[in-house]
């Protein structure tokens, strides 16, 4: 009876194996679909790469949802790439010291004042998703992002901003275009700039260009703010008021092939590499989240978005946080 026991066992684990694993015929089919889904066109040197990545994105994708997490992953256009194409490409945060932030003053606020969920998407504070493409620019979007709320929630006007005038034209403050850059100097390029221009009249590009100065400076910015370091808390009360900006680390299958979902991975990492942006949070069966927005188009993830568990600095989101200032109202901690 025990040795029937243990081959039963054993049969049921080898169905499970078999029923997560493609044949070679069936492998390319899918490949097949894949190219057509997402109008992929490869040429000779590159097919193989492409299909061997596929190949192994889809046993990831299977794996994963096999467990029946609080999250999904699923095919995208990004499931063609290699980890190392995937970091160079699709991310781009450079985090500099740590010792070197702002320090920042604190401030209370009563808990009865903290809203149960907040979503600035509903307040015509956040604009479409946006796609950095292959240039290492994730930085300038969390950036624009940031300001683009900031100004919306100040003034009543949703601007969208030119990532490519922060790529192009803020290496004097720290950014290295394409190569990577912090949302802080992006910051601190505005100001200086005394200004910045439109996403229409300084259009995006996705490669680095050289600085121009004809376009007009739509939107100003006074200051910016850094939230206390691994404090969701504090982040929680800046979120409240306009959407911030965050760094997280990207560079794993999690965010690569994300379908929708909450987010509750220990393995997400804390290795900062990538900016994107918090525009609220929420609650779902009793899992708190944050809703992050991304710039990888909006035919990833949740049309664009991510969410994440708070409190618990999933993919270490609560490490270096920052929002702009607009006016003379400066917010501090």
């Amino acid at each position: 009876m025990r040795v029937l026991s243990i081959i039963a066992i054993l049969l049921v684990g080898l169905i499970a194996v078999n029923a997560a694993t493609y044949s070679e015929s069936e492998y390319q089919t899918q490949f097949v679909k894949y190219m057509k889904k997402f109008h992929k066109l490869y040429d000779v040197d590159e097919f193989f790469s492409r299909y061997a990545n596929f190949k192994a994105s889809l046993e990831q994708i299977d794996e994963h949802n096999a467990q029946k997490l609080s999250w999904t992953m699923a095919l995208n256009p990004h499931s063609d790439l290699s980890k190392s194409e995937f970091r160079s490409m699709k991310t781009g945060y450079v985090r500099r010291n740590p010792n070197s932030r702002r320090v920042a003053s604190t401030f209370d606020l009563e808990v009865a004042d903290v809203p149960a969920s907040v979503d600035w998407r509903s307040q015509n504070a956040v604009t479409p998703v946006k796609d950095q493409g292959q240039c290492g620019s994730c930085w300038s979007f969390s950036a624009t992002g940031s300001m683009e709320g900031a100004w919306a929630i100040a003034k009543g006007e949703l601007i969208s901003l030119s990532e490519q005038q922060l790529v192009d034209c803020s290496g004097k403050e720290g950014d290295d275009g394409c190569d990577g850059g912090l949302m802080d100097d992006a910051f601190q390029f505005v100001i200086d700039n005394n200004g910045i221009c439109t996403e229409e009249s300084y259009p995006y590009q996705g490669v680095d260009g050289t600085c121009k100065t004809t376009c007009k400076k739509v939107v100003t910015i006074s200051s910016f703010t850094d939230v206390p370091t691994m404090n969701e808390t504090a982040l929680q009360l800046a979120v409240i008021n306009q959407p911030v900006s965050i760094a997280v680390e990207a560079d794993q299958s999690y965010w690569q092939n994300y379908e929708k979902g909450i987010v509750t991975s220990a393995g997400c990492g804390t290795n900062l590499d990538h900016g994107v942006l918090i525009v609220g949070y929420g609650t779902e069966n009793n899992v708190d989240y944050w809703i992050v927005k991304n710039s990888w188009g909006g035919s990833w993830g949740e049309s664009g978005y991510i969410r994440l568990i708070r409190n618990k600095d999933e993919c270490g989101l609560a490490m270096d946080p920052s929002f702009p200032n607009v006016g003379s109202s400066v917010r501090k901690f």
